[in-house]
């Protein structure tokens, strides 16, 4: 009953959506040089150069660890061997290494976290209880820079150590700790190996809901072809769902919100290679659902490539869409839109087997006094009915919906 109310919600969605859409506009640079972080509530765009840095460390908990590589600076990790081997430890060899990926779904599983020791990359010791280090891994750069690096120990931040390939030779050791506590705000710290340097490459975690940036995909979902994507990966504390949507007419009958961060991902667009163009998938919905409850609906409505790395969508706050109440009769009802415009809301309820007690709306100001109130169909079936509250001020109102024993109380804006 409640997935066929809200889907009736939806579709009247429709009629009114244009007036609450906005424009969001990203854009990443010639060649996707930029990593761009957007929040959905304000606009905000912040980008991080790609170059800036080669290693995330996550510094959310002095007992849980990830470290990444950085997919849009293309870099490879590879597990060359064990710390023991760290001075013979021979770039000739690479044939013989085994390649390793940052997962795509989750941001706590980087490249450097699957190698083969116990936790990745170190091993825990009982004594200490520290995690330390037991593989050592080779970075390969685009340009064809080499860089050795093991983490020494773990323990409320990371050690690590890190060399550079000459050609002939590996340059001195390079020791470094990055405590946790290093930018408090953020999900990850960041270190560029190439500047001997920690970095700041992404805003405080309750500043972004999407992240868009490049990264590798496993295309097949088999492990035999890793691709290069361009695409969207979404804040760990959000969910989203994906919905097909034909003729771009909202619906959220069977939304399925899940965490891992690639559901927006790259396969909203195809490339056509007769034009060099993408198109786009304006059919394809999705639903970003923030920690405070908050659901936006995102479109797509272009992809320019790497020329200027332009994308632009349009998104809209869909959460009173999503906000229907069901009742041990059997009733269920929901408002929408919220917050009015023009003044006019619309009803939505369902009354499956009917209700021989009333039905009632009623509108109360937020000092208490009732300033509205209407009887409401009983009888079998779904109903929407549009109320007028022109008469009242702008403001903040409570609307109550009473069915026979049972009611309950929405927040309503009018502006």
């Amino acid at each position: 009953m409640k997935t066929r109310i809200l889907l009736i919600a939806a579709i009247l969605l429709g009629s009114i959506a244009n007036a609450q859409v906005t424009a969001g506009t990203v854009a990443m640079g010639p060649g996707y040089g930029n990593q761009v972080y957007y929040k959905l509530s304000d606009q905000t765009a912040n980008a991080y150069p790609n170059a800036s840095w080669d290693i995330a460390f996550l510094r959310t908990s002095n007992f849980g660890f990830a470290t990444r590589t950085n997919d849009a600076k293309a870099i490879e990790t590879y597990e060359a061997g064990l710390t023991a081997d760290w001075a013979t430890i021979n770039v000739a060899n690479i044939g013989t290494w085994t390649r390793l990926y940052n997962s795509e779904k989750q941001w706590d599983l980087g490249s450097i976290d699957q190698g083969s020791a116990q936790y990745g990359w170190g091993e825990y010791n009982s004594a200490s209880h520290h995690v330390t280090g037991a593989i050592v891994f080779v970075l390969k750069y685009a340009n064809g820079t080499f860089r050795k690096f093991k983490i020494d120990d773990f323990f409320g931040g990371y050690t690590f150590t890190y060399s550079t390939w000459s050609g002939t030779a590996w340059s001195a050791d390079t020791t470094v700790t990055l405590p946790n506590a290093t930018n408090p705000t953020a999900r990850f710290n960041y270190y560029s190996l190439e500047n001997n340097a920690a970095v700041v490459a992404e805003p405080a975690i309750a500043d972004w809901d999407l992240l868009f940036t490049k990264y590798k995909t496993d295309y097949y979902g088999d492990g035999s072809l890793y691709q290069d994507v361009t695409g969207v990966l979404h804040n760990a504390n959000v969910t989203v769902a994906e919905s097909i949507e034909p003729g771009n007419v909202p619906n959220v009958a069977n939304l399925n919100f899940v965490q891992d961060i690639n559901i927006i991902g790259y396969d909203w667009k195809t490339f056509n290679l007769g034009t060099f163009t993408y198109t786009i998938n304006t059919d394809k919905a999705f639903y970003v659902k923030r920690a405070n409850g908050t659901v936006y609906r995102i479109v797509f409505s272009s992809f320019v490539g790497s020329s200027t790395g332009v994308i632009t969508f349009n998104y809209e706050d869909v959460t009173a869409l999503l906000a229907t109440n069901n009742f041990e009769n059997n009733v269920s009802f929901g408002v929408y839109p919220n917050p009015s415009a023009d003044k006019k809301i619309t009803i939505v309820y369902e009354m499956p087997n009917g209700n021989s007690e009333k039905n009632r709306v009623s509108v109360y100001s937020i000092t208490g006094a009732k300033v509205f109130e209407k009887q409401i169909n009983n009888t079998s079936g779904f109903f929407n009915q549009e109320i007028d509250l022109g008469n009242l001020n702008n403001g903040v109102y409570v609307l109550k919906f009473e069915s026979g024993n049972y009611s309950t109380t929405k927040k309503i804006v009018l502006q």
